[in-house]
């Protein structure tokens, strides 16, 4: 078993789509960064990498039993042993685990560019473990709440989260609204074609507001966010904090 020393880590905690763990660049003087004194390094196929990235679903068996308390945590002056930590490579890409004591990738880190290229000079010989899952029976399901990766190809930090943000509203308006709601939250969003919308049907009207946000990101749908979760107590929180975010790092 191979592994590495004093590797930093940004935990991510409860992130089933890879977007969500933030590259190092991305990384906040807020999040949760600490100093793993030992991990354990597996190189492990470019499936197997995928699943655990971009899911919360249960790690194989073997993998668990082969990285038992193999990590380590420097906390003040402890060395704390870790359950079930581990840094997992296809030897082009890197994603380090803690399941915090559970059998799924609970916590999900990037690495340091430095630290990552150290981990591919460590692992170029090393060959690849092999670890069963059955990879058709835990496809992966896309939805609006959690919505495919081209969804958020490009996107900085502060810009997926609105985005996600303006899906949960988006999402709420599906469930609740009645057609005339519909239509004049369509009509916001295009108001060119307010005549061709006033003739839709609830589901055309939803489908035709959702084809055309659902790309890309702009200031149009940022005010269109804005302008959606106003009035809603913890949608205005969650856009708050995005906000102050924001404004914290133009003042440093």
């Amino acid at each position: 078993m191979l592994h590495m020393r004093d590797v930093w880590v940004n935990w991510f905690e409860g992130e089933e789509n890879g977007y969500n763990v933030c590259e190092f660049f991305e990384w906040k003087k807020e999040d949760r960064i600490e100093l793993l004194d030992q991990v354990a390094v597996l190189k492990i196929k470019e499936d197997l990498f995928d699943y655990i990235e971009n899911s919360l679903q249960e790690l194989p068996e073997e993998l668990l039993a082969d990285v038992y308390k193999q990590s380590f945590v420097r906390r003040k002056s402890q060395r704390v042993e870790l359950e079930y930590c581990f840094l997992a490579t296809d030897g082009k890409r890197s994603i380090v685990v803690d399941t915090i004591g559970y059998v799924t990738p609970v916590r999900k880190s990037r690495m340091v560019p430095r630290q990552e290229e150290q981990l591919f000079n460590l692992i170029a010989s090393e060959p690849v473990r092999e670890y069963y899952i059955d990879y058709l029976e835990c496809e992966k399901q896309y939805h609006i709440l959690s919505p495919e990766p081209g969804l958020m190809n490009g996107l900085i930090r502060k810009e997926r989260q609105l985005k996600q943000l303006l899906f949960m509203a988006l999402d709420q308006l599906y469930s609740e609204a009645e057609l005339a709601e519909m239509r004049y939250w369509y009509t916001e969003w295009a108001p060119e074609k307010y005549r061709k919308i006033n003739e839709m049907e609830l589901k055309e009207a939803w489908h035709g507001l959702y084809g055309e946000i659902k790309n890309g990101w702009s200031k149009k749908h940022e005010e269109y966010c804005y302008t959606m979760i106003k009035g809603q107590p913890f949608f205005e929180k969650l856009w708050e904090l995005q906000q102050d975010e924001a404004a914290k790092k133009n003042v440093r």
